[in-house]
């Protein structure tokens, strides 16, 4: 009998198929661009305006896009050629930093001007996001799809870690050098997408693909309880949960570390999800993936709460650490469970959604935890956001029993 591979030599074995490679590295660039403006943009606002509701207006403005625009986009990603939906987005994306430098060297940038680049980078990753999470399953082999998820992920999160650490590094030098080495990777992860071969794998054909379809992703995902439970646990905890939008008051006055502090707070998650996308990939979930899911949702809502209280640039570091962990067990869970009951056919379309649930969490919750800040505090909003992440794991698990009775992450996986 044949031993199953080891689950170390299969990830390595992606890296060697081209196009896994270019998808790997597209999302790298292109995320850690967003990332670096993420973090040069909020501190340029917060120093104009010196303003937690202001901070929380910047999810508000990225929010508007997916809100409006996600079921188109995920009917756009089943119907049109995916690696061309990527093109046309990533190329037009390079306009973004291209225009922040302009503002930057302005003697007086208009505020309307950075939110309005914001709003674009907004309406271009609302497409781009279902295209290429849609996009991977159709580019590797069937029985590589989870560790390929896990990967992917850990692309994401890579650069959730060099992109903050970066951008606050350089902005001490020049934050027009900031927003060029953005303009330089996005210009990367679109050349990248040319590269991209046609799909090996998935019976998609988008001849049957009509835009009086474009709410059947929607009505899926209702008639799939383990799906319907995943996208809207993640919806939830993520809006309560996110205290990304609030760092800038922490680094500058509570923490007292300046905009480098503020990079490498930003960069704290990621290198946490890192840490545990290599136990993942080294020792993937085989029991009680349910279970492990609800777990690191909750880690994710404790580490909120502690973060909250702290005054020692050590410990938030460290509450960072515990928060990305506990969120890229959850994701990867989440990610693959979804993938693997989705017909390929509608992946698009259900992975739209699902981009929604994430913008609507992290954007309207960047919101909420800048309006409820202005109101009683940045520590009071990050602590009630954590404990509120917190009550919804435990109605989650006691509403969609179905999931926490998931023991591998491929069961009823759709043929």
């Amino acid at each position: 009998m044949t031993s199953p591979p080891d689950p170390k030599d299969s990830a390595l074995a992606l890296f060697r198929e081209g196009p896994f490679r270019l998808l790997f590295v597209m999302r790298i660039a292109s995320n850690t661009a967003s990332q670096m403006m993420g973090v040069i943009v909020s501190w340029q606002i917060y120093e104009i305006t010196a303003s937690a509701f202001q901070l929380g207006m910047i999810g508000l403005i990225q929010f508007l896009p997916p809100l409006a625009l996600t079921l188109f986009a995920g009917q756009v990603a089943d119907r049109y050629d995916r690696r061309w939906v990527l093109r046309v987005g990533l190329t037009s994306q390079i306009a973004v930093p291209a225009g922040f430098i302009v503002l930057t060297n302005m003697a007086a940038p208009p505020l309307a001007g950075f939110y309005g680049l914001l709003l674009v980078l907004a309406i271009v990753r609302t497409f781009d996001s279902p295209a290429q999470q849609a996009l991977l399953p159709s580019m590797v082999p069937r029985d590589a799809l989870a560790q390929a998820i896990s990967l992917s992920t850990s692309a994401q999160k890579m650069s959730a870690l060099v992109g903050p650490a970066l951008g606050g590094a350089i902005f001490v030098i020049s934050a027009t050098v900031d927003y060029g080495v953005c303009l330089a990777l996005t210009a990367i992860a679109a050349a990248a997408s040319f590269a991209l071969p046609a799909p090996e794998y998935g019976d998609r054909d988008a001849r049957n693909r009509t835009w009086s379809t474009v709410f059947s992703g929607l009505q899926f995902i209702f008639k799939t309880p383990v799906i319907l439970g995943l996208i809207s646990l993640d919806l939830l905890t993520t809006f309560f949960g996110g205290v990304a939008a609030l760092l800038p008051i922490f680094a500058k006055d509570i923490l007292h570390v300046g905009p480098v502090g503020l990079g490498i707070l930003r960069a704290g998650p990621a290198v946490g999800a890192l840490l545990m996308a290599a136990v993942l990939v080294r020792f993937p979930v085989r029991r009680r993936a349910g279970r492990w899911l609800f777990t690191g949702v909750a880690v994710y809502g404790v580490g909120t709460i502690v973060f909250g209280f702290s005054e020692n640039m050590i410990l938030s570091m460290a509450c960072m650490l515990v928060v990305g962990a506990g969120d890229m067990l959850g994701q990867v869970l989440r990610q693959t469970i979804i993938q693997l009951r989705t017909p390929d056919a509608m992946r698009g379309r259900v992975a739209a959604v699902s981009n929604l649930s994430v913008t609507v969490g992290s954007q309207l919750g960047q919101f909420e935890s800048g309006v409820v800040a202005a109101l009683i505090g940045a520590v009071g909003s990050v602590f009630l956001g954590g404990a509120a992440a917190l009550v919804v794991v435990a109605e989650w698990m006691r509403r969609f029993p179905v999931i926490t009775k998931i023991e591998h992450p491929e069961e009823d996986a759709v043929p």
